[in-house]
């Protein structure tokens, strides 16, 4: 009989603790999963997003287009898992810029309600232009702007 009670007194000790570490490991690792699953859908919003400005820059940078005035809807879904998710972007020349060189502008995309953070770059001609602006997914008119001058300079910004 005493083998029987040192059987208990070992085993107890670890089933309650089971009763406890499973629930505690399958909840972490599930965090863990929906934010990897939230940062990949934000990653492809910004690059969709990014692909968007460059295609929409080069198209008016080609010598036979006139000027004026373009606004395009990406067609991005408003929400990812029911939060909606901003984007804004800055720009700046490339390292060793001289006048004619390129610059990169860098969309960064955020996940309202989360630390989730994802910045993409998009290089673009030396006529260009970013006009600090936001773009909120969940607005019915989000869009990205753009504005070809006579002189050349293209106008970029996420617009209403």
């Amino acid at each position: 009989m005493p083998h029987v009670t040192i059987e208990y007194v070992i085993m107890m000790p670890i089933l309650i603790l089971q009763i406890f570490l499973f629930p505690l490991t399958t909840s972490w690792l599930m965090n863990i999963w929906v934010d990897s699953r939230r940062t990949l859908a934000v990653q492809d919003i910004a690059s969709h997003l990014g692909s968007s400005v460059q295609q929409l820059y080069f198209s008016l940078n080609h010598e036979t287009i006139p000027t004026g005035k373009v606004k395009y809807a990406p067609g991005l879904p408003p929400y990812i898992e029911d939060n909606p998710y901003v984007g804004n972007a800055t720009i700046r020349a490339t390292l060793g810029a001289t006048p004619n060189s390129s610059k990169i502008l860098e969309i960064t995309v955020r996940l309202v309600a989360t630390k989730i953070q994802v910045t993409t770059s998009v290089v673009l001609g030396p006529n260009v232009l970013w006009h600090e602006s936001v773009f909120a997914s969940n607005s019915t008119n989000a869009c990205v702007n753009a504005e070809k001058f006579p002189n050349g300079t293209i106008s970029l910004s996420f617009g209403e």
